[in-house]
């Protein structure tokens, strides 16, 4: 299983924020947002801070989809 953060992106579509927007907002370092842009995995601390900046829950940015070799 691989991680998806697609519902994050759709989520800062609707709530008319850009990427920056959710770093300064929430203060995850630009590196944490790099890493979430490339689905790879972040600390639960980054992602507990953008669900606090965004007044969501952790599934209403993230996902679990099959891995690529599965």
């Amino acid at each position: 299983m691989a991680v998806s953060y697609k519902k994050l992106w759709i989520l800062l579509i609707e709530k008319n924020m850009k990427k920056t927007d959710l770093r300064i907002q929430s203060g995850i370092s630009t590196g944490a947002l790099a890493k979430l842009g490339k689905n790879e995995n972040v600390n639960t601390e980054v992602l507990a801070k953008i669900c606090k900046a965004l007044d969501c829950k952790i599934e209403d940015i993230m996902e679990m989809v099959p891995d690529d070799k599965e």
